[in-house]
């Protein structure tokens, strides 16, 4: 007898349907000025960068915005490569199962959200603040 869908894990698929349900309920102009930004969904952040950001338990990070922020972006400074949010399912999956306290798709929108704001130049307190004030 096979295990019944709920059973499994969400997937990497899942997770991106996830992701570009989110992106796709935010606000027209909002997504119009993070135009450009690619969205890769993966199991963990590579060695290379979790050395980089001296996180030693791939749990501890969910996602990654990598780029230029348009705060620091200039025309004339040559791009190697655009915008790019990563998601990583078994640490979302992790934190998701930890907390107990809200759905999946919720949690996958705050954190694709949180490192979309890094895109605007946003730093982790300033998002926190943001979001402490909304919750008020």
């Amino acid at each position: 007898m096979a295990d019944p869908p709920h059973a499994l894990a969400p997937s990497l698929d899942d997770l991106e349907r996830l992701a570009r349900t989110a992106w796709e309920e935010l606000p027209e102009a909002f997504r119009r000025l993070a135009d450009g930004i690619v969205f890769r969904i993966e199991d963990w952040a590579d060695e290379e960068i979790l050395a980089e950001l001296e996180i030693e338990d791939p749990y501890e990070l969910s996602g990654l915005y990598q780029g230029v922020d348009l705060t620091q972006a200039s025309i004339t400074d040559p791009t190697p490569q655009g915008p790019i949010v990563f998601l990583y399912r078994r640490a979302i999956l992790d934190e998701w199962i930890e907390r107990g306290d809200l759905p999946l798709a919720e949690l996958v929108a705050h954190i694709l959200v949180h490192e979309v704001g890094h895109h605007f130049g946003l730093s982790d307190e300033q998002m926190d603040a943001l979001l402490a004030a909304q919750e008020a």
